[in-house]
């Protein structure tokens, strides 16, 4: 699934009832995080519900590395907000994640004002742990 089609998925839905339902319903289709990627290393600080991000890096395509993720939590929100995540982000490279606002697109599906500021601060602290990654990826690169 692209953010496109997510992006046209929820202008279809109307009401925040719905759109939290497609949103759980994206966590739902997560590619499962083996017991070994619920680590401490890849925990995810300042979330309030518990938050995985579980990161590899593919050399294997050229000059720019790629960055790989699976993520999982236990909050089924959360999961979806993962699943959104990881479609902008996941498969890319440090160059293309650094030039994506992810928080701009959150916005841009209303979630600004219809998350609590609890999952607002997780999703942030998400946000920079994947661009942070990726500016790491970059320094080991050049």
């Amino acid at each position: 699934m692209t953010i496109d089609e997510i992006r046209d998925n929820f202008a279809l839905l109307d009401d925040w009832d719905d759109r939290y339902r497609y949103v759980i319903e994206l966590g739902r289709t997560l590619e499962p995080m083996p017991e070994a990627g619920h680590s401490a290393a890849n925990k995810v600080q300042g979330c309030v519900s518990q938050v995985w991000l579980e990161k590899q890096i593919d050399r294997s395509g050229g000059a720019e590395p790629v960055l790989k993720y699976l993520g999982d939590s236990d909050a089924h929100i959360v999961r979806g907000l993962i699943a959104i995540l990881l479609t902008l982000y996941s498969g890319h490279t440090p160059q293309q994640i650094l030039s994506t606002d992810a928080i701009a697109v959150f916005d841009e599906f209303g979630f600004r004002e219809h998350l609590t500021p609890q999952r607002s601060n997780g999703l942030r602290a998400m946000v920079e742990r994947i661009r942070a990654d990726a500016r790491e990826a970059l320094a080991a690169a050049s």
